[in-house]
């Protein structure tokens, strides 16, 4: 009985978060499944708009153009892996560390300090009826961020530059030859899933009252894995599965965390709980599909 009340009394924190990282997970299955680029900025441009946020809100601008101005700083972040890629043709894992690398010193240059707290200043949520947003009133917030967002991505994967962006991830060659701009797309792409990822980061500063330099650290496992537990349960074979699965998986992910704290389980255990759950899930795709490497496992589970 105390487990079921420890577990229920987690639910809707554990939604309201699983709803703020869905943004994480959707900035990793843009680059991952749409432009079969492995990025791992997003866990840096996280930090940056969290920390961009902050600055804005602490010299005096309004929540809302803070956290825009926050997300354009993540568009930065992520045509600069992008650039260096498409530039110096490194690999793409190396070009997100280095840009990952740099953002760190670029954070504390940003706020002066390690850390921000915002607890005296105001925030989006204090927009919202009830004491500075009640916590369902923040909930139902989210979720509709959530959706508009989706609904935006789905459109525009839908248009004319969507469709050469996925050509782009199904085969550069192709896209050459079909004379779509490779460096120019995945610029774009790179820039697009960055910015949704710093969005996300200035959400979470606003919503938990601080920005931090560290609080991107193993935000990219977390994506992962609720985009893989996301396409685990409404799989992906359409555009809008593709779009809708992270979103779900990291509502559903966020649930089981805190059935893994009702359990008895200490937060420090988390990071290796989802690793674990991410071992496990690429090995039943190598499994799956005998002879594949885990990555190219994963990339044909997309197709």
């Amino acid at each position: 009985m105390n487990f079921l009340s420890t577990f229920l009394n987690l639910v809707p924190m554990g939604m309201m978060q699983g709803l703020i990282y869905a943004l994480i997970a959707i900035a990793v299955m843009i680059p991952f499944r749409i432009l079969s680029f492995a990025d791992m900025t997003g866990e840096g441009t996280l930090a940056f708009g969290a920390c961009v946020t902050a600055k804005c809100l602490v010299i005096g601008l309004e929540p809302v153009s803070a956290l825009l101005i926050g997300a354009l700083a993540g568009f930065l972040g992520g045509t600069a892996t992008a650039y260096i890629h498409e530039r110096v043709k490194i690999n793409t894992l190396l070009c997100g560390i280095l840009v990952l690398s740099m953002l760190y010193s670029i954070d504390i240059r940003v706020m002066g300090q390690p850390n921000t707290a915002l607890f005296n200043f105001p925030n989006l949520f204090s927009y919202l009826p009830g004491d500075d947003g009640s916590l369902a009133n923040r909930i139902v917030f989210l979720a509709v961020i959530d959706v508009v967002l989706i609904g935006l991505i789905f459109w525009f994967l839908g248009t004319q530059h969507g469709m050469a962006m996925r050509a782009l991830g199904s085969s550069q060659a192709m896209a050459r030859a079909q004379g779509i701009n490779v460096k120019a797309y995945t610029l774009v792409g790179l820039g697009l899933a960055n910015l949704i990822a710093a969005l996300g980061g200035g959400l979470l500063a606003q919503n938990q009252g601080f920005a931090d330099v560290n609080m991107g650290f193993g935000t990219l496992i977390n994506g992962l894995a609720s985009l893989l537990l996301g396409e685990a349960i409404i799989g992906n074979r359409t555009i809008f599965r593709q779009v809708a699965a992270p979103v779900l998986g990291s509502v559903v992910y966020f649930q089981l965390i805190s059935l893994v704290l009702a359990f008895g389980f200490q937060p420090s255990d988390l990071k290796m709980v989802t690793a674990l759950f991410v071992l496990v899930t690429l090995i039943s795709l190598v499994r799956r599909k005998p002879g594949r490497s885990p990555s190219r496992a994963i990339r044909a589970s997309a197709a």
